[in-house]
């Protein structure tokens, strides 16, 4: 299966808190609920089209239990283009603290995570995607096990915050596949990663 991670940021990286004023204050953050004033029906709409294509989730700890709150507990999941496709298929946890899951269709992945991520994207066909879980799609960048990287940027600097790329990790070359912007100034990028950079002087002739 191939890897997608998919993404809400800041223009400056923040990924903390996009859902509201209380979603996470830890780090004493309290600039959150910064992505509604600015989320628009396209790209809710491309967000959906991510969704529904989907051959299974995974999560970081942190993530997973939210949304388990949320879209695990709507009454009719099928009407709803994020819930559907959240609740049907397969669900995989990344979590030494787990036992069990109490979303149904979970797997938790604990132990030798990198060792059950590579046969996870061993299977044929499909997509294996990740959708917020900071600290898991660090963890994956580091062991080179992401494919594609989706970032929907929205047009505001928060000045504090959990970054998604911490100041100190990996390098990654990116190839950009597709970019769109929604009325609302809300730029989306759809990137293949591609190994590491390469490294030259900015006057060097190719």
């Amino acid at each position: 299966m191939k890897l997608t991670t998919v993404t809400m940021i800041t223009v400056d990286g923040v990924m903390q808190g996009l859902g509201g004023p209380q979603e996470d204050r830890s780090d004493v953050f309290w600039r959150g609920g910064w992505q509604g004033p600015v989320w628009d029906e396209e790209a809710g709409a491309f967000l959906n089209q991510i969704y529904g294509r989907a051959e299974a989730f995974l999560f970081g700890r942190r993530t997973y239990e939210p949304f388990a709150d949320y879209w695990g507990a709507m009454p009719d999941p099928d009407g709803n283009p994020i819930a559907g496709p959240l609740n049907r298929r397969p669900k995989y946890v990344a979590s030494n603290t787990l036992t069990e899951g109490r979303w149904a269709d979970t797997t938790v992945l604990s132990g030798d995570v990198a060792a059950a991520m590579r046969e996870l994207k061993a299977r044929p066909g499909g997509e294996l995607q990740v959708h917020g879980s900071g600290a898991l799609v660090r963890w994956l960048l580091e062991n080179s096990l992401v494919d594609e990287i989706i970032l929907f940027t929205c047009p505001v600097v928060l000045g504090q915050g959990t970054r998604l790329f911490p100041d100190d990790g990996p390098d990654v070359a990116l190839e950009l596949l597709e970019s769109r912007s929604t009325p609302h100034g809300i730029t989306i990028q759809v990137y293949r990663t591609n190994g590491h950079p390469r490294y030259a002087r900015a006057d060097a002739k190719p």
